[in-house]
């Protein structure tokens, strides 16, 4: 095992902890309709638009394709995708989560189901795992809903590249976008103690960022699509589509 590849396991060892034990409950109400702290109420809003956002860059009909949801976290994407025809493939490290996305998507499930349609419904699988597992198969669609931004940028960016190898259409990610603000909260989160913190947020700079990608998957065929940043006080996260050509 390389320095990279350590580097990758550990990061994805500390994010998978913090899912699954510290933060489950509050990742599970955040995600909710219940009531919440007005930090929270910024970080839920913002997420709702950034997820409304990549849903409009998806088809409208997605019967029969295939989407990964990689990160689905509490799987409120994935039921998004099912409502349109998809056949979802969902992933998160988290197994406390994906139990939660498992129970919703039981009582949702029944809400989209149409005798007269039936070939039209979509379907969703949970799983606990890698989103990078080659295992998981090929997709026409891959979202990663905030779901890399704790990963600095040379494992994002191989992340984008091990994606791109079996995705057919486009891939729709989301990273934390390099600002003073963000750069200042990244520096001050490494003084905290490791018990008291999420792991921080890992800013890239798109440009630098478009220039790997330009190095690598654009030679693969893939081209540069939509971008946006969603900004609802404190959530910050920047939208980009790449888009098999």
């Amino acid at each position: 095992m390389n320095n990279a590849e350590h580097g990758y396991l550990e990061r994805r060892g500390q994010i998978e902890h913090y899912f699954d034990r510290t933060a489950a409950k509050t990742w599970e109400r955040l995600t909710s309709t219940d009531p919440v702290g007005r930090i929270r109420a910024t970080v839920r809003a913002g997420r709702d638009e950034m997820r409304a956002t990549l849903m409009s860059w998806l088809p409208d009909d997605m019967t029969g394709m295939r989407l990964l949801d990689a990160g689905c976290g509490t799987g409120a994407l994935s039921l998004c995708a099912v409502e349109r025809g998809a056949h979802v493939t969902a992933v998160d490290l988290s197994a406390n989560l994906i139990q939660v996305a498992r129970n919703r998507y039981a009582a949702f499930a029944p809400l989209t189901q149409d005798s007269k349609n039936s070939s039209k419904r979509g379907w969703v699988e949970f799983s606990s795992g890698d989103m990078l597992d080659p295992m998981l198969g090929e997709f026409d669609y891959v979202v990663g809903m905030d779901s890399l931004i704790h990963y600095d940028a040379p494992d994002l960016i191989n992340g984008i590249n091990i994606l791109s190898e079996r995705t057919k259409k486009a891939i729709l990610f989301t990273f934390p976008p390099r600002n003073p603000l963000l750069a200042f909260a990244h520096t001050m989160g490494q003084f905290f103690p490791r018990s008291d913190r999420s792991p921080t947020l890992a800013p890239v700079s798109q440009n630098k960022l478009r220039s790997a990608l330009q190095k690598s998957i654009e030679k693969q065929g893939w081209a540069e699509g939509k971008t946006t940043r969603i900004s609802r006080g404190f959530y910050t996260s920047q939208a980009w589509e790449w888009i098999r050509k």
